[in-house]
Formats: C-alpha cells, sequence, structure tokens
C-alpha cells in the first residue's frame, strides 16, 4: 500500500516497433514477475503486429494499444502512459522491447517505487563490453546539458529508459508541455518532472546491447532533435532559474 493510504498498483508500459523476435521474451519476464504490461505498437510492420496480437489475445494480463502510424518511442510512451493512467493504474515501469534491460531487476525497481511511491525511480546504467563506444561517449554531452538545464546532478542518466514514473504527474506534465516525440522524449520528460519538483531516486541497472539487436536510433535525425531539445530546455531553465537555485537551499 502506498504511504498515504491509496493502493500501490503498478503496470509495465513497453513501445514496440518491429521487434518481433524479443517482444515475446520481454513480456514473459514482466508476467514472471506477477505483473500487467501494456504494449504499445508504434506502427510495427505485420509480422511484429501479429505476434503483439498474438501476446494480447492470450488474456494473461497484456493489454495492446495500437498506433496506425509510426510515432517514435516518445509518442509511442506517451500513449502507453496515457492508457495506463485510464485503466487506473498508479505507477507505470518502462522497459525497452529489445532485451537490453536486465528484467531479473524489476522486483527491485518495483520495491522502490513501493517505498517511495512520490518519487521517479531511475535506472543508472552498468554497461558490459557490448556498449558501443560511440553511443557510450556520446550520453556524457547529454549528461552535462542535463545538469545545466536542472541546475543540478540529480539526474545520472537522462537517456536509460528503464525507469518507474508515478502516472498522475508524469500524465500532466505530458498534458502540459510539447514534449518531444522520438529518442528525445527520455531526456525531456525527466527534466520537465524535476522542473515539476520530483525527486529521482537512481538504481544502478546491468544494459547490455545484443550483436544481433535492433536499434531505431537515427544518428542525424535523432541527434538534430536532441540538440535541439537541450536548446528549448536551457531558455526554460533560465526562467525557471531562481525557483530551481531556491528549491536547492531549502531541500
Amino acid at each position: 500500500m502506498m504511504r498515504d493510504g491509496g493502493a500501490f498498483l503498478p503496470v509495465v508500459v513497453i513501445p514496440v516497433y518491429n521487434h518481433p523476435d524479443t517482444i515475446g521474451g520481454t513480456v514473459a519476464a514482466v508476467r514472471s514477475h506477477g505483473l500487467p504490461c501494456v504494449l504499445v505498437d508504434d506502427g510495427s510492420e505485420p509480422r511484429c503486429a501479429g505476434v503483439l496480437d498474438a501476446l494480447a489475445a492470450a488474456g494473461d494480463g497484456v493489454t495492446l494499444v495500437r498506433l496506425p502510424v509510426n510515432q517514435g518511442k516518445g509518442g509511442a510512451m506517451m500513449a502507453g502512459l496515457r492508457e495506463a493512467l485510464r485503466l487506473g493504474y498508479t505507477h507505470a515501469l518502462q522497459i525497452d522491447a529489445d532485451g537490453q534491460h536486465d528484467a531479473n531487476d524489476i522486483p527491485k525497481f518495483i520495491a522502490m517505487a513501493r517505498a517511495r511511491p512520490g518519487n521517479l525511480i531511475c535506472g543508472t546504467p552498468l554497461y558490459d563490453a557490448s556498449v558501443p563506444k560511440g553511443r557510450l561517449y556520446g550520453r556524457y554531452i547529454t549528461h552535462v546539458w542535463v545538469w545545466i538545464n536542472t541546475l543540478s546532478f540529480e539526474i545520472r542518466d537522462s537517456m536509460c529508459g528503464f525507469r518507474v514514473y508515478p502516472l498522475k504527474v508524469t500524465v500532466a506534465v505530458l498534458d502540459g508541455a510539447n514534449i518531444g516525440r522520438r529518442m528525445d522524449f527520455d531526456i525531456e520528460v525527466l527534466v520537465r518532472l524535476v522542473w515539476r519538483g520530483l525527486r529521482l531516486v537512481n538504481l544502478p541497472t546491468r544494459v547490455t546491447y545484443p550483436l544481433d539487436g535492433i536499434s531505431h536510433f537515427k544518428a542525424l535525425r535523432d541527434n538534430v532533435l536532441i540538440s535541439r531539445m537541450h536548446a528549448r530546455l536551457f531558455f526554460g531553465m533560465l526562467v525557471r532559474s531562481p525557483l530551481l537555485l531556491l528549491r536547492k537551499v531549502t531541500r
């Protein structure tokens, strides 16, 4: 139970775009921990769409949301988070469909969310040798911008998509801002939640990059979107800087 006496009702939200070979295993891992899940088909090709239909038809705690046109990871997550709130859940754990994230850590994330229901629980990646070095080094540029745009070191890694959102406040942020709908989503939603006053808990978690994995990160497009996002957030930080600085000294 939550400390305010309300029910703690977690669900797992998984955005899916053409991962027919891995999504079944990811759903099985989620269900093995007794959690329901919302799958968001982000305009997948027919083979993947068929796999998702079969998972939903099994009727085993799986809800399917279908987007007819690809919206990007952010667009899929927004649809999934809104559906989770509509269904009455209080918290949503985000996990990737491609098997990068260690599903064995799901109980750890859920336990922390249960203990601290008003906080955002964020994965901090522990990488093995499979991580592409370009991706690893590029993350640090984003880390620096996030620290600037929040005037805080509270967010240790803003790009890890393994996290638990308190749904009510998160959907309110989604409804109140024009947040990026592609790979910029994971970063921007965290910054805006920190601006909103949400506290974070950073949990270390193992992340792997399968040799045959499918990445939907488009280097040119997504780096341009992320750069524009950082610039937009910078000016938003300037407007909010008195409040952010006051919050640092009063907490």
